[in-house]
């Protein structure tokens, strides 16, 4: 068992999120390093300035654009998504995952109930997608108009063709092909993946994998099973035996943090880079290709695995609620907040909004953490720095910063957009 502060615990999964001490990928070719380092991205709709996984991705790759993700996963092959829990994952995984996908398609202890339910519900739209796709290629949900189709109230789809498509992706004998505005276009798995790949590991592969794999994700992980977690992972009812197999094995190690109440696991080929963390050292691997982010503020994704559903307040003090989902009079701050981190520290949040109109970023509420840094030269210049880099990842063409009460902070920003 190793034991740490909460200072190098903060900083280790930061660090391995690819979020600090700065951005060390850049371009495509970054965006899929920074994709295989964060196990999940996480995948939403919702565009209100840009999509979360967009905004995840500029917060770890320097040059990056909305939509090179789609670029690496879909024209490179290089990733795939898929689940419950929508995600992109490694398309080298995908033997793994396939374990996962057969269980779904079976009536087991370990498969979702509704998507077996699905399946027998629908049989008989489900035998009707496979030929059309083995005949067409290529199908999305809208080649099929709701007035010929069955109705159905699934909060997956309205109608019969939708619900076989989505089930066919969940069992694995379909992929996304590509995607058009957001809908996933799907195609024969094997018109998607290399052949090699469509294949399944063992049982006891599979599960050593996704464990392994979640705790990855989490950096330092309890290894909590809730129900958004249920397709990172392998089945509940063998988690406890896989999770002493490996620390036996060696492949997981304890880790206790003081200050925090419960035991918490990480992979054991991650050590030495606590063991440096713990030093006072910068990880090598992880030396930024520019700014650091005490130079520059970084802005959190809504969906950012360092602080959404309750991290942040465990890691940083930080009380953060995505409050998109909120009715309007039940919001503390507003519809799209995001985090703003300095350092190694979430020390602000700000809600804004992109005016399409006049190309306008448009800060419409910007909260400090503590006052003081209202007045602080170093933070100003790093907000000003992060929101500069924000501008031009969006493509706004000037900021609206009236809403920022703290004058210091106000001016920074602004000069900084009329430097550039």
């Amino acid at each position: 068992m190793l034991t740490i502060d909460s200072d190098t615990a903060r900083r280790f999964i930061l660090g391995k999120q690819g979020l600090w001490p700065g951005r060390r990928w850049r371009g495509l070719d970054g965006t899929a390093q920074a994709m295989q380092a964060v196990e999940f991205l996480q995948l939403d709709p919702l565009q209100i300035i840009a999509r979360s996984q967009d905004i995840m991705l500029h917060s770890r790759v320097l040059d990056y654009t909305p939509g090179l993700w789609e670029e690496v996963t879909y024209g490179q092959r290089r990733f795939f998504d898929w689940g419950g829990w929508l995600a992109v994952r490694p398309m080298d995984e995908l033997p793994h995952w396939r374990v996962v996908m057969h269980r779904e398609r079976d009536d087991g202890p370990d498969c979702d109930s509704r998507i077996h339910t699905m399946g027998l519900e629908h049989a008989e739209a489900i035998e009707e997608m496979r030929t059309i796709l083995r005949e067409r290629g290529t199908v999305s949900n809208r080649d099929f108009k709701t007035a010929v189709r069955k109705r159905t109230q699934n909060y997956r789809g309205r109608k019969d063709s939708s619900l076989a498509l989505y089930y066919l992706w969940r069992i694995g004998e379909v992929m996304t092909h590509h995607r058009e505005n957001f809908e996933r276009v799907y195609a024969l798995t094997e018109m998607v993946a290399p052949a090699a790949l469509i294949c399944e590991s063992s049982e006891a592969e599979a599960n050593r994998f996704l464990i392994q794999k979640e705790v990855s994700f989490a950096g330092l992980s309890r290894l909590q099973r809730t129900q958004d977690a249920f397709h990172r992972g392998a089945p509940l009812s063998k988690k406890q035996q896989i999770y002493q197999t490996l620390l036996a094995d060696g492949d997981l190690i304890e880790v206790k943090v003081e200050g925090w109440r419960a035991m918490h696991c990480m992979l054991a080929r991650d050590a030495q880079l606590l063991h440096d963390l713990s030093a006072g050292r910068v990880p090598e691997a992880w030396a930024p290709l520019d700014t650091t982010s005490t130079e520059e503020a970084i802005f959190l994704a809504p969906l950012d695995p360092v602080s959404a559903r309750g991290r942040a307040k465990t890691l940083f003090g930080f009380d953060y609620i995505w409050e998109v989902y909120k009715p309007v009079d039940k919001r503390q701050f507003g519809y799209y907040t995001l985090p703003v981190l300095w350092g190694d520290r979430l020390v602000a949040r700000f809600d804004s909004k992109l005016d399409r109109t006049t190309n306008t970023f448009v800060i419409l509420g910007f909260w400090l953490e503590e006052a003081a840094l209202g007045e602080d030269e170093a933070f100003a210049q790093a907000l000003a720095r992060g929101f500069a880099r924000f501008v031009s990842f969006l493509g706004a063409a000037q900021i609206d910063v009236a809403a920022v009460e703290t004058p210091l902070l106000r001016q920074r920003v602004s000069d900084h957009l009329v430097l550039k």
